[in-house]
């Protein structure tokens, strides 16, 4: 993992107020680090700029208080919400993934409020991209 963290993978102010420990599972872990590998990483060297996790990695306790979905892949550390800053650069990291990037799901959230990606390194990627 050459510009992420597994603490900024894992962050969670809502955890925090909350006291949940969000510590991954090993295999959380080891999909974390898939999804930094081939999509996180390769995505800051295209992009040539910061970008920033808003969330990574949810235990199920963390996921219910989020109100996230009950299959959500932030669970087992195959996705993470990604901003550039701003709708306009939040629609760049959007395309540069789909146009160059493999990936399960690529979602705009909310006309680009942030990116949602995920990636599998058990089964097929379906490469699905969807607007929320």
């Amino acid at each position: 993992m050459k510009y992420f963290t597994m603490k900024e993978l894992t962050k969670s102010s809502t955890a925090d107020k909350l006291g949940i420990d969000n510590t991954p599972t090993p295999e959380a872990s080891a999909q974390l680090s898939n999804l930094v590998t081939h999509v996180l990483d390769p995505l800051r060297e295209m992009y040539g700029k910061a970008i920033t996790v808003n969330s990574g990695y949810r235990c199920p306790k963390l996921n219910a208080a989020v109100g996230g979905a009950k299959s959500s892949q932030h669970m087992r550390g195959e996705a993470a919400d990604i901003t550039g800053g701003s709708r306009e650069e939040n629609k760049k990291l959007f395309e540069l993934i789909r146009d160059n990037l493999p990936f399960d799901q690529l979602l705009n959230e909310s006309d680009y409020s942030w990116v949602h990606v995920s990636y599998v390194s058990t089964s097929k990627n379906r490469k699905q991209i969807l607007s929320l």
